[in-house]
C-alpha cells in the first residue's frame, strides 16, 4: 500500500526504525540478545578494548544506560569488565566476539533488504542523508 505523498517524515522514520528491530530481535532470539544490547557489543568488539565512557560518547547514550547494559552482557558472558585506573576497559570474550560478528551479518542482511529498493548511488545517499542528519542532530 503506497504512503500519501504529504505524510510527515517522522512516522516514516519510525516505521523504518520498527521494521529494523523486529528483524534483529528475531535473528537474535537465539542468542537472548535484544536489538537494545547489540550496538554496544558491536562497538566493543571492533574497539578491541575501549572504556564505558568511550562507549557512551561513540553510540550517544548516557553511562548508565550503558553501565545497565553492559552488565546485562557481562551476565551472558558476551564481556569482561577490567579496572584500569578510574575507567573500565570492556572487552568481547571469545564467545561475544562470535555473536558480534554474527550480528554484523544481519546489520549487513538488513541493508541489503533495503539496497533492493534503491540503486546503489541511491542507498549511498541515503546512508550520507542519514548521517547528515544525525550530526546535524547530535
Amino acid at each position: 500500500m503506497p504512503f500519501d505523498e504529504d505524510i510527515p517524515t517522522p512516522p516514516l522514520v519510525s516505521l523504518l526504525h520498527r521494521k529494523q528491530t523486529t528483524f534483529i530481535n528475531n535473528k537474535l532470539k537465539d542468542v537472548d540478545l535484544s536489538s537494545g544490547l547489540y550496538p554496544l557489543l558491536i562497538k566493543t568488539y571492533k574497539n578491541e578494548a575501549i572504556s564505558q565512557e568511550e562507549l557512551a560518547e561513540e553510540l550517544h547514550i548516557n553511562e548508565s544506560t550503558v553501565t545497565r547494559n553492559l552488565e546485562k552482557l557481562e551476565n551472558k558472558g558476551l564481556i569482561t569488565k577490567t579496572p584500569k585506573k578510574r575507567k573500565k576497559i570492556i572487552k568481547t570474550t571469545k564467545k561475544g566476539a562470535e555473536i558480534a560478528q554474527t550480528i554484523m551479518d544481519y546489520d549487513n542482511e538488513w541493508d541489503e533488504k533495503i539496497k533492493k529498493s534503491l540503486s546503489e548511488d541511491e542507498y549511498d545517499d541515503f546512508r550520507d542523508y542519514l548521517i547528515k542528519i544525525c550530526e546535524e542532530l547530535i
